[in-house]
This record gives C-alpha cells, sequence and structure tokens, in this order.
C-alpha cells in the first residue's frame, strides 16, 4: 500500500469508529439526536415528541454507515473488489430502510 491509500485507509478507520461509537450513544438515547424529524422540529414540537424510535432509527443507521466503512476498509486493505459491491448494495438497503422506518413512525405518531 502506498502512503496515500494508508492515509485514506486510516481516515475510513477512524470513520467508521466514531459511527459505531454515534450508534451506542444513540441506541442508549443518549447525546444529541441525530435525526431529521427532531433537527427541523421547532421547540415545542421538541419538547412534545417521544424521542425513542427516532433514537433507534439514528442508532441503526449509524450502526449500518460503521458497518459499511469496515467493509469498505477491509476491501481497500485485501484488494477484493466485490466488497465495495456488497456496500453499495448495503447503502441501496439503508436508503430503503430509512424511507420506510420514517413512514412507519410518522404512521405510528398520527
Amino acid at each position: 500500500m502506498s502512503t496515500s491509500e494508508i492515509i485514506i485507509f486510516t481516515f475510513v478507520v477512524l470513520l467508521s469508529v466514531v459511527s459505531l461509537i454515534i450508534a451506542c450513544f444513540q441506541f442508549k438515547e443518549r447525546g444529541f439526536l441525530f435525526n431529521n424529524a427532531y433537527i427541523y422540529a421547532s421547540k415545542k414540537e421538541r419538547d412534545a415528541m417521544n424521542k425513542k424510535p427516532y433514537y433507534r432509527q439514528s442508532a441503526i443507521a449509524f450502526g449500518a454507515i460503521g458497518v459499511m466503512l469496515i467493509i469498505a476498509a477491509a476491501a481497500m486493505l485485501t484488494g477484493q473488489s466485490w466488497l465495495f459491491t456488497l456496500v453499495i448494495i448495503l447503502s441501496g438497503l439503508l436508503v430503503a430502510y430509512a424511507v420506510i422506518s420514517s413512514v412507519i413512525i410518522e404512521k405510528k405518531r398520527k
């Protein structure tokens, strides 16, 4: 591996660790809620909302991102290009999860 590849690999691993740490905090419902429904809500709406499903949704998303980054790092380390295909597939599944879970959360809210 060249120096630039090592730097990129290290950065990807670091991002995956940060993402997994954020996922752990979100599962514990601690810290800032990284969810658009919460971020764009007014102060009054934030105080009234049930944050539990939003924390869970964010935790799953950050956990999946962390796993995808680990797989991408493994692909860089091993040179197995099919792992990048796996990351792309997982990305599509994560987008589908985000949309479907948002719809379900909104239906339960009303």
